[in-house]
């Protein structure tokens, strides 16, 4: 392994014109992570000894899912050599310092990309040598020409047997209008062409460009709270230079600290004295509040500081609604000091409190997406020792009134029973998929069963095809995508954007149990699925929910009308087991005791709904109203 060049820069002190930030663009399971590990092994930031594959995916859940869900930034001094083909020819000696950020592929995290592209000057796009393109990977690749970086196309995984690097090759050439000849190929596993990509980007990316002598400007791109540290800040300095100890403010809040340390991240934390124009690096103040370090925050100095602040992020607009609620009553205040720190390390995250008759006191949250949302539980059962119910998955409604008031629903609970309904709109997605053309009937089959609208087809080659749906986001969010996955073998991508809304001839279904309402269980459907709906999940009750004293019955409802119904049969005690014989009267006499008893009891009664009927019920793996129609 190459041993780090004995003239490396010192943070604070590098030349600007020695600086390239870069970011990795690529869809899951592409190769980005492995490729960065082979980056770190070149230029000799991690010993082989240390080295493990996904070097610099932290998180646990990331590591077993095999994907990456949070950005990470990395320095690497690099020093190309005068033989490495294609590359620069640097002065002997020279060594260039390359800010890497590896980014998530997942559309659920395109927020994370978005923060990384503003740190950086050019991007490589990495695509599978042997699949080609993917959808979610073109959506990234225009947010990063609509932030005008340089891209530098590139196809992994050339090594493998079904590699077809000259047909994926001119595809890429198509669609960023380049050269085939441009296309780096390189193989992130053995290490081929790695170095000459190293090369090609200090010969292509711009260096960054700012005022050394300035007020010091740097955007905070990213957080991280640390138990014992408190709020680590990830910035890039784009003007000046921030010192150790300088008196530093946050320009939305005001609020001055003063830096205890700060240095730049190699892969792992290194402290330094200061960090100059176009480096990447980290400062920590000590302060234990997370609200006073918000993603997209301009840093300066407190004293004669920069008077306008750099252009922050747009806030993600959440896609899908679902409540979170603690299983055990006393773990609330535990869960909302979990969702306020982990909101600083997931700015895409959003969350107000709500209450349930059914669940008690929980938190409404506001998520990208299904897979976002099942992260955000999943790292709040693991990092903070949890046990949460999450609710089903909704999105937001605005209904209008006929007398002109207008009502925002994220939650079935706040649909307006009273008062005439005029119209209610749903949110629509533009969706992008791409596929093999052998997909395309069950595709428009599937958009079609999902109230799609076709807007435009093209082929990308021979045979790819691209297939643009207008679809309501309510359609999504349950399990779309897994349909979609199963109907074209794994081929076929999906990326979707926000595209305005629509109205729809909506309807909220009620769970009653006992003549009472669930509030848990309640949703709003299209029409035409209602019924499905309420027959499936009333079904799905009568199992989970156990036998009481007396019958229960379970009905599901629109309104005032009753769509479907399921009883739970009452336990009986054999009350003629003592009648040996005699006249049938007695028997009779006995049976109308019992009934007597039974009737008191069912006006006394109530339903105990366990906690694993709610989760049971409320597990998003399948659409309740897809389960009728099969």
């Amino acid at each position: 392994m190459p041993a780090v060049p004995t003239s490396v820069p010192q943070p604070g002190r590098t030349d600007p014109t020695l600086i390239r930030n870069f970011c990795i663009i690529a869809h899951i399971d592409h190769g980005k992570s492995t490729l960065a590990d082979r980056m770190l092994q070149i230029t000799g930031v991690v010993d082989g000894r240390d080295m493990r594959a996904q070097y610099l995916d932290r998180m646990d859940i990331e590591r077993e899912r095999g994907i990456t869900i949070k950005s990470q930034a990395v320095r690497l001094p690099y020093a190309p050599k005068p033989d490495t083909p294609g590359g620069l020819l640097a002065p002997d000696g020279t060594t260039y310092i390359l800010n890497m950020i590896d980014t998530p592929g997942h559309v659920d995290f395109t927020y994370e990309v978005s923060r990384s592209l503003e740190a950086c000057e050019g991007a490589v796009l990495l695509v599978d040598a042997a699949q080609g393109i993917e959808a979610q990977t073109l959506a990234n690749l225009y947010l990063a020409l609509n932030a005008d970086l340089h891209i530098i196309p590139v196809l992994n995984k050339i090594d493998l047997p079904g590699a077809q690097p000259e047909k994926y090759a001119a595809e890429l050439a198509h669609i960023i209008g380049c050269k085939e000849s441009d296309v780096l190929r390189v193989s992130a596993k053995t290490g081929e062409g790695v170095e000459a990509l190293l090369s090609e980007i200090v010969a292509q990316v711009t260096p960054p460009k700012g005022v050394k002598d300035a007020p010091p400007r740097a955007l905070i791109f990213d957080s991280v709270y640390d138990t014992y540290r408190g709020v680590v800040t990830y910035v890039r300095v784009v003007d000046g230079e921030l010192n150790h100890r300088d008196k530093i403010k946050m320009m939305s809040t005001g609020a001055v600290h003063e830096m205890l340390e700060v240095g730049v991240i190699s892969p792992d934390p290194k402290k330094s004295q200061s960090i100059g124009v176009g480096e990447v690096g980290y400062l920590i103040t000590g302060v234990k509040d997370v609200r006073q370090s918000r993603v997209g925050d301009t840093v300066t100095s407190s004293i004669r500081g920069a008077t306008e602040a750099l252009g922050g992020y747009k806030r993600p607009q959440p896609m899908v609604y679902s409540g979170l609620f603690p299983i055990d009553g006393d773990d609330y205040p535990t869960l909302r000091d979990a969702l306020e720190r982990l909101q600083l390390n997931d700015a895409a995250l959003q969350y107000e409190p709500e209450s349930s008759g059914a669940l008690g006191f929980g938190f409404r949250c506001g998520f990208l997406g299904l897979l976002h949302m099942e992260i955000v539980r999943e790292r709040l059962e693991r990092e903070f020792d949890l046990d949460l119910i999450s609710t089903a998955p909704n999105v937001v409604y605005r209904v209008a009134m006929d007398d002109g008031s207008e009502h925002v629903v994220t939650n079935p609970s706040d649909f307006p029973n009273g008062g005439k309904i005029a119209d209610i709109y749903e949110p629509v997605v533009r969706a992008t998929i791409l596929s093999p053309k052998d997909f395309i009937g069950v595709i428009m089959e599937l958009c079609q069963a999902k109230r799609g609208n076709l807007q435009g087809m093209e082929y990308l080659s021979e045979d790819r095809v691209e297939l643009r749906y207008t679809l309501p986001l309510a359609e999504i969010v349950f399990d779309f995508f897994d349909q979609l996955k199963s109907k074209t073998k794994g081929y076929a991508s999906l990326d979707y954007e926000p595209t305005g809304e629509q109205a729809a001839e909506l309807v909220k279904v009620d769970i009653l149990l006992q003549g009472e309402t669930v509030d848990a269980f309640s949703a709003i459907v299209h029409k035409d699925n209602a019924y499905g709906y309420g027959v499936a999940l009333a079904g799905k009750l009568k199992e989970l929910i156990p036998r009481q004293q007396f019958e229960v019955p379970i009905q599901a409802a629109i309104g005032s009308r009753i769509i479907a119904r399921e009883s739970i049969r009452a336990i009986r005690k054999d009350v003629l087991a003592k009648c040996y014989g005699g006249d049938i009267t007695r028997k009779r006499k006995l049976l109308e005791k019992q009934k007597e008893g039974k009737k008191r009891m069912k006006m006394v009664g109530r339903v105990e709904v366990p906690q694993e009927a709610f989760i049971a019920a409320l597990k998003t793996s399948e659409s309740p109203g897809d389960k009728t129609k099969k």
